[in-house]
């Protein structure tokens, strides 16, 4: 949408076209070669100039505008009372103007809309009166009533305009009328001498209301095609290619972004951690996620932690899994936690260890205990601890779903203790 600035100026420059039908009188009105065209189409359309009584009134309100005097000018020119439809036309479009840069829109619109309703204007002016009527409408959140004044200028004009399409597009979207979007903004690519960002982004605003994804991610590669130095195009695209699960594509996007340093947010460091988890590498995901914790980028918290601690157990890194399954743990409290950090020390052979967790699982009151119960007996088995490794696996044989293991074990036990002269 136009910013305040631009649209004055706008506003301005046909506010100056104003004065050319009293200078008309005494010689003949210089146009340029867009306005000539319009004019050239319609021909035909009978050539009028203000009554005597009404331009003086408006070259009085004309010098008040000179002199910025716009409050000045529209006393001036509510006084005046015309009679002839074309001076009504002509009053009420300065008015409009005068109102627009007295940031009056509402009174604005209702004297352009009064203008082109009379329909008397020439031709050069009625297309003026048109396309200002439309911006300010857009302005003003009329996206309706700006899409039909557009329409009517083009109809009028019989010219297309890349800035024009843009607009109705952006009305379309303020609509909620996100199909109907594409049509006008592939006129606007098409016409644009240039790529015009801003074409492309209501694109992709477009189809992503509707949920396409896959035509999002389209609009993204001619993005990052186009302006590859920025970097929003490029994180964004490789979001969408994990949204559609081309997962390669998206880790060859945000690696490459990465590498170029494009990456800054803490949703796009998460990312791309997944990604390199899940495209089978699980070390440089879990450096990653550990390089910007210490960073401080990534919050160092329970989920967070646990989360690396995975995937360094993932990477095969035990001592290092372990140790953060631990400490996610003692932060929250969490059971399952004390079990993972255990199960991790058993595969690392590190037994008491191991004992220590899962007794800590226990007492934080592990969801299932009976596996807890096993895992303690093996642990000490593994020590040669078997009265205590006898103890949990009694402890386990009053579950069913562990009793039948529970018993084998129990039995192995048994001899095992009898072969090493222990007592039970």
């Amino acid at each position: 949408m136009m910013n305040k600035h631009s649209w004055l100026a706008l506003v301005l420059g046909v506010t100056f076209a104003l004065l050319v039908p009293l200078q008309a009188h005494a010689e003949k009105q210089t146009l340029s070669a867009e306005e000539q065209a319009v004019a050239d189409k319609h021909k035909d359309r009978k050539a009028q100039a203000l009554s005597e009584r009404v331009g003086k009134k408006v070259q009085k309100a004309f010098d008040a505008y000179s002199a910025n005097d716009i409050k000045g000018a529209i006393t001036i020119l509510n006084e005046v009372k015309p009679d002839k439809d074309y001076d009504k036309a002509y009053v009420a479009r300065f008015l409009g103007n005068m109102y627009a840069l007295n940031e009056q829109n509402g009174k604005a619109i209702k004297a352009l809309e009064e203008a082109v309703g009379i329909d008397q204007l020439s031709a050069v002016e009625h297309a003026q009166t048109l396309r200002l009527l439309g911006d300010m409408q857009l302005q003003e959140k009329q996206y309706a009533k700006a899409i039909k004044a557009y329409d009517q200028w083009q109809a009028f004009t019989g010219k297309e305009e890349a800035a024009l399409y843009v607009r109705k597009a952006q009305a379309y979207y303020e609509l909620k009328r996100y199909g109907d979007m594409i049509a006008p903004l592939d006129r606007a690519i098409a016409l644009s001498p240039k790529p015009d960002k801003n074409a492309y982004i209501l694109k992709l605003s477009s189809y992503y209301e509707r949920k396409d994804y896959r035509n999002s991610v389209k609009v993204l590669e001619r993005l990052v095609s186009l302006f590859p130095d920025d970097k929003r195009w490029w994180s964004q695209l490789g979001m969408f290619y994990m949204m559609i699960e081309d997962y390669k594509k998206a880790l060859s996007t945000l690696d490459g972004a990465y590498l170029a340093g494009l990456l800054t947010k803490e949703n796009e460091i998460k990312a791309l951690a997944q990604l390199y988890a899940t495209n089978g590498i699980p070390y440089k995901s879990a450096a990653l996620q550990d390089k910007y914790m210490k960073s401080g980028l990534l919050k160092r918290d329970a989920k967070s932690i646990a989360a690396l601690a995975n995937t360094w157990h993932a990477a095969k890194e035990l001592d290092k899994a372990a140790g953060l399954y631990l400490e996610a743990a003692g932060m929250s409290g969490d059971a399952d936690l004390y079990r993972k950090a255990g199960n991790i020390q058993m595969q690392a052979e590190q037994y008491a260890d191991a004992a220590k967790s899962f007794g800590k699982a226990l007492e934080k009151g592990v969801s299932s205990p009976e596996r807890v119960y096993l895992a303690l007996a093996e642990s000490y088995l593994n020590r040669k601890k078997y009265s205590d490794a006898f103890r949990y696996v009694k402890k386990a044989e009053q579950y069913p779903k562990t009793e039948k293991t529970a018993r084998s074990w129990a039995v192995y036990i048994q001899d095992q203790a009898k072969r090493h002269g222990q007592s039970l």
